[in-house]
């Protein structure tokens, strides 16, 4: 059977029964190993709940959503209609269009949108037809949520966000029967295709622990320490909660003032240090920077009970200890990425309280201080969604890293989760090797006290801007924070909003310096001179509406780094011999990475 695509041809392969009969066998084999691997953690260790209380929360909200509507039933039925008049519009053109009549779609998908990118999509009466009214459907599912009246902020968020995961999951593109790029591959190949996507599915939820650890890159093709994190230094220091690596200078003169970088302890630090092209740290030594990181130890049950206050006191304060000894040097620059950076912000109020100076001017990459406007994670960190994180927890000592990676995937279900079920368990195809999705799967656990006091004393009641966030016994005060601030946000962050960053930014009580780069979360962020892919923007005082801030800004071509490295020299400018790791106070301990960076 042809299809006629414009001018071209499109024959569908006539499939050989015989070899279908034999991979329909092994496809029942392979279902067989998922279903194992599915039940094996509920016979090991009995249900969990951790499901149960997210559907729960899912369907308690949409049902909101529902009586809002069927409270006025003339809504109701005027909200019906739209839908049935889209329908009806729909069949109407396709009736026309099969008379041969050139008519113009009811409704497109966004240019953006890749997963009807093949021509048969429209092309195909069939499938445009199933295109069409998937889009029609998830539309008018969407305008549902907006327009139903009298729910609070809360609830149209979670609304938004558990709409967007159904229409995402339902899309025709999905489903072999209906994505016509998989219905010619399984011709093709007479079904094998869909044998080695269950072997991988049944793989990928036996890696996950029972649940989907979806295959996103070629594990096999990176190694920490080769072709990842490969910056030459050595680790100085370690202690209970981390390593602090020291990095080999490439220049003979250094500026006098060391370089603290405080990653995440959500993911790895080595997201800037992927590889020597992308590496921030590479580049930040290249400068006359002695800079130092740390890698935070992948926690387990002995790490329960390590909070807030131990990441402050074992981790920034010890690390602060150590690059005394390792240079002589008592101040220090700062970096804080995303939680680290929150860490870091903390840390800062409670240097401020104490009277310690030792970090005069911190950078802050992608960092909430303030979380009114925090984006789709505030779904995980209402009140019964944290008791129930909670009491999972408290079971093991630990959140399983995994649980994270999936509600950060979950944020962009059509970029990070749906494109990878289908090229790789209904194509059966490996994933290209891609070292940030790499970084990305190598997630790490939180302890049980630090991850609680995170979600409930910023996500869910907003403390630290407010004055009201305790530690140690001392409320803490972002305005007694006067040293200066460089703040970058990304433009498309879907963790840390641009517009939460740049609220954020009044908290302190000195100078900050608000800076946009162009993309999200990492790209950012990662985004080197030598390879520029996104913009900036920089302006005056971050202060007002932040539409208004980016109306009035500057735009720049390229990189970030650069504009950084001149603000953190415009501060001191002075110069030393270079330090080499482990000949000051501090021995090497080992080379870098280090060992808690490689625990899995």
């Amino acid at each position: 059977m042809d299809k006629s695509r414009g001018n071209e041809t499109a024959t569908t392969p006539v499939p050989d029964l015989q070899e279908v009969s034999h991979n329909l066998a092994l496809l029942v084999e392979e279902a067989g190993k998922v279903t194992a691997a599915c039940l094996k953690p509920i016979e090991t260790h009995g249900p969990g709940t951790g499901k149960v209380d997210e559907m729960s929360d899912m369907v308690k909200t949409l049902v909101t959503v529902t009586e809002r509507w069927l409270v006025d039933p003339a809504k109701a039925m005027e909200a019906q209609s739209r839908l049935s008049l889209g329908f009806m519009d729909l069949w109407t053109s396709q009736l026309r269009r099969m008379q041969g009549e050139s008519v113009d779609p009811i409704a497109r998908p966004d240019p953006k949108d890749s997963r009807f990118a093949d021509p048969d999509w429209s092309a195909n009466p069939y499938f445009d037809f199933l295109k069409q009214g998937y889009l029609l459907t998830a539309r008018w599912a969407e305008d549902m949520v907006e327009r139903a009246e009298g729910l609070d902020e809360s609830e149209r968020q979670r609304a938004r966000f558990y709409v967007k995961q159904i229409a995402s999951a339902l899309s025709p593109s999905n489903f072999l029967a209906t994505n016509p790029e998989v219905l010619r591959e399984t011709m093709k190949e007479n079904g094998a295709n869909l044998v080695r996507g269950m072997r991988m599915l049944a793989e990928d939820i036996e890696a996950g622990g029972g649940d989907l650890k979806i295959r996103q890159s070629d594990p096999r093709k990176f190694k920490v320490g080769e072709n990842l994190a490969n910056t030459p230094g050595k680790v100085v220091f370690r202690n209970e909660l981390i390593e602090l690596i020291q990095y080999a200078p490439t220049t003979d003169k250094v500026l006098k003032r060391p370089l603290l970088i405080v990653p995440p302890w959500i993911n790895k630090f080595y997201i800037l240090d992927l590889n020597p092209e992308k590496s921030f740290i590479r580049w930040a030594v290249g400068q006359g920077l002695t800079v130092f990181c740390i890698s935070w130890v992948n926690p387990d049950e002995r790490h329960a009970d390590k909070g807030f206050e131990h990441y402050m006191r074992e981790g920034i304060f010890a690390a602060l200890d150590a690059v005394e000894d390792a240079t002589g040097e008592r101040k220090v620059s700062a970096i804080g990425y995303c939680v680290g950076g929150t860490l870091l912000s903390v840390t800062l109020a409670a240097m401020a309280a104490e009277g310690d100076d030792r970090i005069e001017s911190a950078t802050l990459f992608t960092t909430q201080v303030d979380f009114t406007h925090a984006g789709d994670l505030k779904v995980f960190a209402c009140d019964s969604q944290i008791r129930s994180i909670e009491t999972n927890m408290k079971a093991k000592g630990y959140l399983d890293g995994a649980k994270m990676a999936t509600a950060f995937n979950m944020l962009r279900p059509n970029d990070l989760i749906w494109p990878y079920v289908v090229n790789v368990y209904l194509k059966g195809h490996e994933p290209f090797p891609f070292d940030l999705l790499y970084w990305n799967s190598d997630s790490t656990r939180m302890p049980a006290a630090n991850h609680s006091f995170y979600l409930r004393n910023c996500y869910l009641e907003n403390r630290l801007t407010r004055g009201e966030m305790e530690l140690e016994g001392k409320h803490l005060d972002l305005s007694k924070v006067k040293i200066p601030i460089f703040n970058l946000a990304a433009r498309e962050d879907h963790i840390a909003p641009a517009r939460s960053v740049f609220e954020g930014s009044a908290a302190f009580g000195g100078p900050v310096d608000y800076v946009l780069a162009g993309s999200g979360h990492i790209a950012g962020v990662v985004n080197p001179p030598s390879k520029p892919k996104y913009q900036y923007w920089t302006g005056g005082k971050p202060e007002g509406e932040l539409d208004a801030w980016i109306a009035d800004a500057t735009e720049h071509p390229g990189s970030w780094w650069p504009y950084w490295f001149s603000w953190i020299e415009g501060q001191n400018r002075a110069r030393v011999k270079a330090r080499i790791p482990g000949e000051g106070k501090l021995k090497a301990i080992e080379d870098a990475p280090g060992s808690y960076v490689r625990a899995k």
